[in-house]
């Protein structure tokens, strides 16, 4: 039964995006875009009336609203429903990893994209090709290599919390919350692509080193982490004492350093979009340290709501930075018994 599931749940992954492709091969090939160009631009008279015209004119000139609105329609409108029948929002968290995938696809596909070949534009889609190979492969091996077995612990503590109107609630919890995080976070892809390009410099040169460095330090997080939840898997089967808190390697220097390299990542993607000229774009960036901030608490939070590191933990928090890495204070001097 759960192969038959998983392989399901895999084929619905893969076509899950389909919609949103097609819609948008749609547009490119149904649109004659110097027509398009000219009616977006400066008017023309006659001025065009027919409505396909109208609306190749709007898509040439406002590419990123055109990118919101089938986002909203096949994904965050289309994923809902399907979390709706299978009562689950799994499917959204796989497809963090693509989406901004999906995002710098549309962008360097768009007729307007007159800066796709610069190699501004070239360095950070690759950069953004590496992030994601590392966040899906962290993905899966989080969840076992296998689809839909869970979703995430805050959609589902809610889903508990409001029973009766999560049905509704989930469209702007899990999807359209989503929508604008991706889409702001992806926005130095849309500067790269469709702003005034300049000449590399050295601010283009820090963003690389910045996203190279958030990506290496989630991957040794990500990785560390995972070793110690299935050292206390193996732990638990032989019934010995599970290790309550993960204080060593990198974890040793922050608490959450795997939050550190995204960050460092999103934020050295952002400096791309400053390069050019269009520093409004680190709204992305900046919401999204904002929701990071939010969910720090909520994790340490379930962290101390396990008795057996309870005590532990709190003496981590103590001792270790949240994010940016420093030196751990010493312990606290244990008391002797009868002090």
């Amino acid at each position: 039964m759960s192969t038959r599931r998983d392989l399901a749940n895999a084929v619905l992954l893969v076509l899950a995006s389909a919609p949103a492709m097609l819609a948008y091969v749609a547009v490119l090939r149904g649109c004659d875009w110097d027509t398009a160009k000219r009616a977006g631009g400066v008017p023309t008279w006659p001025m065009p009336t027919h409505s396909s015209t109208l609306w190749c004119a709007w898509s040439h000139e406002h590419p990123f609203w055109l990118a919101n609105l089938l986002f909203l329609v096949f994904i965050s409108l289309f994923f809902w429903l399907i979390s709706l029948v299978q009562g689950s929002t799994w499917l959204i968290d796989p497809y963090w990893t693509f989406i901004p995938i999906l995002l710098a696809a549309f962008y360097r596909h768009h007729p307007g994209a007159e800066a796709r070949d610069e190699p501004r534009a070239i360095v950070a889609v690759s950069l953004l090709l590496l992030w994601s190979v590392r966040l899906t492969h962290s993905y899966f091996r989080r969840e076992g290599w296998m689809l839909g077995e869970r979703e995430d612990w805050r959609f589902e503590e809610m889903r508990k919390k409001h029973s009766q109107h999560w049905w509704w609630m989930s469209f702007f919890a899990a999807y359209f919350s989503q929508q604008i995080m991706l889409v702001g976070i992806c926005m130095p892809l849309y500067a790269v692509h469709f702003a005034s390009q300049r000449t590399w410099t050295l601010l283009d040169t820090t963003a690389t080193i910045l996203c190279l460095a958030g990506i290496a330090i989630a991957y040794v997080a990500d990785t560390q982490l995972h070793r110690f939840v299935k050292n206390n898997e193996r732990l638990a089967a032989s019934r010995q004492k599970k290790m309550p808190v993960l204080n060593t390697g990198i974890w040793k220097y922050s608490r959450h350093p795997n939050y550190l390299g995204e960050q460092l990542y999103w934020w050295g993607m952002g400096l791309f979009a400053v390069g050019v000229g269009w520093t409004f774009a680190l709204w992305g960036a900046a919401f999204n340290s904002l929701v990071l901030a939010v969910v720090t608490v909520m994790v340490e939070k379930k962290m101390l709501q396990r008795k057996y590191r309870r005590e532990a933990f709190k003496e981590y928090q103590r001792c270790t930075s949240v994010w940016i890495p420093w030196f751990p204070k010493p312990p606290l001097p244990t008391r002797a018994k009868g002090e």
